[in-house]
């Protein structure tokens, strides 16, 4: 009977070994298959992160390759041809002076923003700041804000052209000009700046509420601040879009090369007719008696995009300096 047990005992404890050392083997078998599953990913994911990154590459070269193309042609066949007759003070069909546009693009830009920036900033501020988060008037805004930023510029001319013009009888002038670019630019300064706003901390303003500042205090000297930059970078696709502005203009401003009188008339000079450089360059190019002097024009335009961008960057960039300061 004791031989029988030590029998069974016996054969238990090897079966009991067998079972482990099974055990053991097939969890090893099945790590070596997590392990080679992993490397398997892992070679795909470094193929692919490769591939992503030449794309990244390719994409960005391309980019600056037609950049550098356009600047390089317009530069080529611009540069050669600027001449102090260009920049004389009146037009003539002789000289055919861009500096009368030009007078006329700084003060079109201008006035453009002096009505859209105080106006797009403060709707902005509203919306975050004051209107309920999330309710559905916040909602129709902003959709009716992306929609307008697509529509084409000369959908905005025909409307400054039926009601500036046409309705209040400002005929084809500086003003009408002006407030048909305020309206087309809006949506922009309105919808960066409300994205700079949201971009900010909550943290910033429970900071002002806690010290015992009101709404409007916390939102002046805490929230608006650390926007700025982001808001002007709205600011500067507005500039952009204003200077290069062409469709509405024709229908609202007109295209008559005088600088407005405003030493004689005052401010009613508002009303005189105007040319921007990118009219100067449309008119000169549909004549085609002066291609080479709309090539000129078109290197004064892009310089002065250039320095209109890095004087808004700055801007930006002393203000920020100047709050972290404070």
């Amino acid at each position: 009977m004791t031989q029988n047990t030590t029998i069974v005992s016996e054969t238990a404890s090897g079966a009991s070994l067998d079972t482990a050392s099974s055990g053991i083997g097939a969890s090893a078998r099945i790590e070596a298959m997590f392990a080679e599953r992993e490397a398997t990913h892992a070679k795909n994911r470094v193929i692919v992160s490769l591939l992503l990154r030449l794309l990244v590459y390719l994409g960005a070269l391309l980019t600056a390759g037609v950049l550098a193309f356009i600047v390089g042609y317009i530069l080529v066949m611009g540069v050669p041809y600027i001449t102090p007759s260009l920049f004389e003070w009146e037009y003539t069909s002789e000289n055919v002076s861009l500096m009368p546009a030009l007078v006329n693009t700084l003060i079109m830009a201008g006035l453009s923003l002096a009505m859209a920036v105080p106006l797009g900033v403060g709707s902005a501020i509203y919306l975050v700041e004051y209107a309920p988060r999330g309710s559905r008037f916040v909602a129709v805004v902003r959709t009716t804000t992306e929609t307008l930023q697509g529509i084409p510029s000369i959908i905005y001319g025909l409307f400054g052209m039926l009601f500036f013009v046409t309705a209040l009888k400002w005929n084809l002038s500086l003003l009408a000009g002006a407030c048909t670019l305020a309206i087309m630019i809006l949506p922009v300064i309105m919808r960066t700046s409300e994205e700079a706003l949201l971009a900010v901390p909550d943290a910033y303003r429970e900071g002002g509420f806690g010290l015992g500042a009101g709404r409007l205090r916390t939102v002046f000297r805490c929230v608006l601040p650390s926007a700025v930059p982001g808001i002007l970078g709205g600011v500067i696709l507005g500039l952009g879009r204003v200077v290069g502005e062409v469709a509405a203009l024709l229908f609202t401003a007109g295209s008559i090369a005088q600088i407005p009188g405003f030493a004689t008339e005052g401010i009613a000079a508002v009303f005189d007719s105007t040319r921007t450089l990118a009219v100067h360059m449309y008119v000169l190019a549909s004549e085609g008696l002066h291609i080479n002097e709309t090539y000129a024009t078109a290197v004064v335009l892009l310089v002065l995009v250039v320095l209109l961008n890095m004087f808004a960057t700055f801007a930006a960039r002393r203000m920020k300096k100047g709050n972290r300061d404070d």
